[in-house]
């Protein structure tokens, strides 16, 4: 195209300008380097100040300018690419190369700012010759006669002040920064740099807020609609004033015409075509705030706030979007449902994770996270209930002293209390039903048959089991924790239990799977690096057990057509109701509560109203995934009789009475 190949033998003219040849003659340039000291006496002769004092030590450092790395987006994205967020501070910016930009915009940028481009060493003597003329008639600076590499070394290192000895300084760097990077280095960072309006820096950004698409595939029409709006972005902005936009665009148009960089068909055309625009987005909400808040959370932990806001992280998560959106529909469905059965100001938390490598897959903190930054799925320490008594069964599994046929007797008991005088354990239905097997004193959720297991096999022993599973919360080895009488948050619940259905296989629970440096160098990578940190053969049987709850107990409301192992949770005065269910391949945790610690119901229970929310997700959450059983027990070896514990004898004389 013949308006193409001007631009490009005005790109290539550099050695053969005019004003090229004016330089090496006045001695500025030898061998292609310039003289920092004649540039001085040069720039303050054109700037009219002869004899003004500028202190060079004040300004930016050769290795400085090398080594500046400009603010940029971090970018949060699904674990298959798809954008979720962008965390920034004042500056939204998104580095791209030159050529992912339209050369469409690269000429009506430099028709715009500085056609001479190319062709200057940095500063453009006629630019300031006027620019001084008009500043002595005035009176004052009106105008600065700068150069894009001026206005790139103002933008980086320099105030905003229009004083003189700000644009002689601007001239020392510009020519320093020429003697560094040639001239298509130079335009990059200037396009990456620049302020195109409503908070969008770069022209990656800017091109995606206006026109909603990259910066590579601008048209004419939209390259010269952009390219005007550097002069003032906020007031030619489309989004503020169309009609001055078009008015703007018209002039660069215009200019790229004159200097015969397009033809005359190219201009007419750009004006005819329409204009699509976007809407304004760099501070655009996150579509799955529960998910990447405490994404940013854990970034400014690891790295820090001034790194997250303007490092260029891309943070690709571990949530998968559309089991997410599932997540979020059931719990805004179950939120209404559950109101109508009598809980009312209800509040619930959801969280998915994959017990093969434990990614979260979905996590929703709340019945509307958009009203509120409280994440109950990560922050509420919420009473587990019932749900806590896999973790005592397990321990006592892992002791190799028990077995889910070992009989336990659910009979009045009493045990010393330091607070009370005594601690008595009731059952929920104020009831007792003699002998029975471990499995089904699980599957019905005996408390007392808990409590008596848990007394034999060491409170603290079941604290320690918690600990491995990563539960942190605050727990006192009193004769109730069988109970659940702790706080515990659903991620670390969930957690736990994935853990069982792993067979005791641990990696830390996390949200984020990878993170890299806008470059591509890897940051952090949670690639899983599973260890054993539970008994295989107990944690086999513990699953055993709970599938038991869901066949023959009380969470029957959550069967599906996949095996599944859960446990109900439901407290004293009906607080907390819970369930946490898993098949092989998946694992969900569901709480519903109320932020006042209000009593829901008094019939709620985990079993009758919270299983069918679980299972009306899971139901959709695996549709298409083939179902899979868990090893049985018999898979595992057994463990040896811990030595330290009580003697058999013993052990079994107290677990029945």
């Amino acid at each position: 195209m013949s308006s193409s190949k001007t631009f490009e033998q005005e790109q290539a003219g550099i050695k053969t300008s005019p004003s090229f040849e004016f330089w090496r003659q006045v001695g500025l340039v030898t061998g292609g380097t310039l003289l920092s000291i004649n540039m001085l006496a040069t720039s303050i002769i054109a700037g009219g100040v002869l004899g003004l004092a500028i202190s060079f030590h004040n300004l930016p450092q050769l290795r400085q300018i090398r080594n500046f790395l400009p603010a940029e987006t971090t970018y949060i994205y699904d674990i298959k690419g798809k954008h979720l967020a962008s965390i920034h501070g004042e500056a939204n910016r998104k580095i791209v190369p030159l050529d992912q930009v339209s050369p469409n915009l690269k000429r009506a940028v430099l028709a715009a700012e500085d056609n001479y481009f190319y062709n200057h060493p940095g500063i453009d003597p006629r630019g300031i010759g006027r620019a001084a003329l008009v500043n002595w008639t005035a009176g004052a600076v009106k105008e600065g006669g700068s150069t894009i590499t001026m206005q790139l070394v103002k933008n980086l290192f320099l105030s905003r002040e229009r004083a003189l000895t700000r644009k002689i300084a601007e001239a020392v760097l510009a020519i320093r920064l020429e003697q560094i990077f040639i001239k298509d280095q130079i335009l990059e960072m200037y396009l990456n740099q620049v302020y195109w309006g409503h908070n969008n820096y770069g022209v990656e950004t800017a091109a995606q807020t206006y026109f909603d698409k990259s910066a590579e595939n601008l048209t004419l029409g939209e390259s010269a609609m952009m390219a005007a709006l550097i002069k003032a972005p906020e007031q030619f902005s489309p989004f503020v004033n169309k009609n001055l936009a078009i008015q703007k665009q018209r002039q660069v148009l215009g200019r790229m015409l004159e200097l015969k960089w397009i033809t005359k068909q190219e201009y007419d055309e750009a004006l005819q075509q329409e204009i699509k625009l976007n809407k304004i987005k760099s501070f655009e909400a996150s579509i799955f705030p529960d998910v990447t808040n405490p994404v940013a959370q854990e970034l400014i932990k690891k790295f820090g706030r001034d790194v997250t806001l303007k490092g260029g992280m891309r943070v690709q998560t571990t949530v998968a979007s559309d089991l997410q959106i599932m997540a979020e529909e059931t719990i805004k469905k179950w939120h209404k449902t559950l109101e109508g059965q009598g809980l009312n100001n209800n509040q619930m938390a959801l969280v998915a994770i994959d017990p093969r490598t434990h990614y979260v897959k979905a996590l929703v903190g709340g019945v509307d996270s958009k009203k509120s930054e409280f994440n109950r799925a990560t922050q509420a320490q919420r009473q587990p209930g019932s749900a806590f008594k896999p973790f005592v069964y397990y321990t006592a599994f892992a002791s190799g002293k028990f077995t889910p046929s070992t009989t336990v007797l659910d009979s009045p008991v009493s045990y010393p209390d330091v607070m009370n005088g005594s601690y008595s354990p009731r059952n929920y239905d104020n009831t007792f039903r003699g002998a029975m097997p471990i499995r089904t004193a699980l599957a019905l959720s005996r408390n007392v048959p808990a409590v008596k297991i848990g007394k034999t096999v060491g409170i603290n022993k079941i604290i320690a089991t918690c600990r491995t599973l990563g539960i942190m919360s605050p727990m006192e080895p009193v004769t109730s924790l069988p109970l659940g009488a702790i706080g515990v948050t659903p991620l670390e619940l969930a957690s736990a239990y994935a853990t069982f259905a792993n067979y005791g296989w641990r990696s830390p629970p996390t949200l984020i799977a990878r993170v890299s440096d806008s470059s591509g160098n890897v940051l952090l990578d949670n690639t899983p690096k599973p260890k054993l940190v539970l008994d295989p053969w107990a944690s086999a049987s513990i699953i055993d057990v709970m599938q038991s709850v869901v066949t023959d107990g009380t969470g029957k409301g959550a069967a599906l057509d996949h095996p599944v192992a859960g446990k109900t949770g439901t407290t004293s005065s009906e607080k907390d109701i819970w369930f946490i269910g898993t098949v092989p391949q998946l694992t969900t945790a569901i709480w519903v509560g109320r932020d006042d610690n209000k009593q829901l119901a008094h019939s709620a229970t985990g079993g009758g109203m919270v299983t069918p929310v679980w299972r009306d997700f899971m139901n959709k959450a695996l549709k298409n995934v083939p179902i899979e059983n868990f090893k049985p027990p018999s898979k595992f070896s057994r463990p040896q009789p811990t030595k330290n514990i009580k003697n058999t004898k013993k052990l079994s004389r107290e677990a029945v009475q």
